[in-house]
Formats: C-alpha cells, structure tokens, sequence
C-alpha cells in the first residue's frame, strides 16, 4: 500500500462543516498522500455552490450539483432553475447526490421522489451522469434507474450482490466507501465482488465513512489507501492495480481529463 500513486476520491464532502477550522490546509495536504482528483459532491442549493466554488478554487476539484433526498420537502419554486445555472459551471461534471433515503421516514417518501425524477430529467436533458445516494430504499431506487437509465454510480453501495449485477446491466458504476473495511461489511464485499475493476470507484464519503483503523474520525481523502487496499484483495490484484483502474473509471464516467 505504500506508495499508491493517482488516487481519484469519487465522492467527498469538503464543503461540511466539519472541515470549517482547516479546509484549506485539509486539500492542501492530499497532494502530499497522492491524491490528484476529488469529485466534491453537493447535497443542497448552498452545499452545491459551496461545490462548485471549491472546483473553481482548487485544480484537483471537481464537483457535481443536486439535492439530497433529506432536502426534497422543502424547496424554493425555482429550485431546479438554480440548479441548472450551477450545472453549467465549467468544472460541475454530475447531478448529486440525488435518489431515496428512508432511513428516518418522516412521511416525505412522495417529496423524495419527486424530486429524484426532476433531477434524473434535469441530468438526461443536460447529458449528465448522476450521483445516486440510496439508502434502505433498494427497490424505489432500482424501479427508477430502470425506468429513466441515467448514466452515474450508486454512491457508498449498500445493496445485494444480486442487485449490484442489475446496476452493472444498466450501464452504471458502483462506488465503495470505508464501510468496506468494516468488521461487518460481508455484504460490501459480496456486492464488491462481483463488480468488475473497469465499473469499481472508491470513494471516501468524508467527513463520513471513515475507514479502519479510523472509524469514528473525521475522515479525509489521505484514508481512502485503507479503503482500496482491501477491495484490491477482494478483486486479486495489487492496490496501485485497483487504484488506477478506480481513476480511470472516475474519470471516464466524469469526463475529467487525466
């Protein structure tokens, strides 16, 4: 693992609040970790230009624009007007994080899905890929990528093996955060399996999701080594291998050159 060179994190929050104190020296350090590319993905109006201003500051960033399904019952009447301006920035290559989350249902499943297809609409009219955030809603958000086909990722993946083989036949990518080095993450490593080097990204979730040996710290991009090192034993190659191919896959799927 020493040494990875060319490390893509394909989903990061380093708009949160929780890098206020040092977010600059935070960005300046992954460098030094080779980390040369971070997609910052944007879950709200304000985090989404948050997104797109760090892309604009930062050479390495990119950033992608959308609502969080936690965002959906409370929107202004122009909400996707605004959304589609920030699109058009140079250096926004994605809508999301866009999908479902019924993990604390509070009666706004019709909300969320409402603006799921806004947004899916909105990212097939500009010829965007999606950021897709699913969480314990596998088949509302499978019954929607069937439906309208977008190109993009099933972000931090938390569904089957068998599911995972019908995101891979719809043409999308899956992408794997630190929960796969998790003592519990059986179910992580089955779908990882199954998902070839050239469909894989890695993706920190920061400042969540941080991966053994620092679960419950604020993660950044420096830990997605631990991340990729152990897809790279669940895929039987070397991590450099996993970590390059993960690269390339962001990149493609962004288009972001290298």
């Amino acid at each position: 693992m020493e040494g990875l060179q060319g490390i893509f994190d394909s989903h990061a929050h380093y708009d949160d609040e929780a890098f206020a104190p040092d977010r600059e020296e935070v960005l300046a350090s992954l460098a030094g970790a080779r980390v040369e590319a971070v997609m910052n993905i944007g879950a709200d109006l304000e985090s989404s230009r948050a997104a797109a201003e760090l892309a604009r500051a930062h050479d390495f960033v990119w950033a992608a624009v959308g609502v969080h399904p936690h965002g959906a019952a409370d929107l202004p009447e122009d909400w996707l007007r605004q959304l589609e301006e920030l699109a058009a920035l140079p250096k926004v290559r994605a809508i999301g994080e866009i999908g479902f989350d019924y993990h604390y249902d509070a009666g706004w499943k019709e909300a969320q899905r409402r603006a799921f297809e806004e947004q899916l609409r909105l990212a097939a009219r500009l010829s965007l890929p999606v950021v897709i955030h699913d969480r314990e809603a596998h088949g509302d958000t499978m019954e929607l990528l069937r439906q309208y086909r977008p190109a993009g990722v099933v972000h931090c993946y938390s569904g089957s093996a068998e599911m995972a083989k019908e995101v891979l036949s719809l043409g999308m990518y899956v992408g794997f955060t630190g929960v796969v080095t998790f003592k519990n993450a059986r179910k992580a490593l089955e779908a990882a399996e199954v998902v070839p080097l050239d469909r894989l990204l890695v993706e920190t979730d920061c400042p969540y999701m941080a991966p053994e040996p620092f679960r419950g710290r604020r993660c950044d991009s420096t830990m997605l080594p631990y991340t990729i090192q152990k897809l790279a034993q669940v895929k039987g190659v070397s991590p450099q291998e996993l970590a390059r191919a993960a690269a390339e896959n962001a990149r493609r799927l962004f288009a972001i050159p290298g």
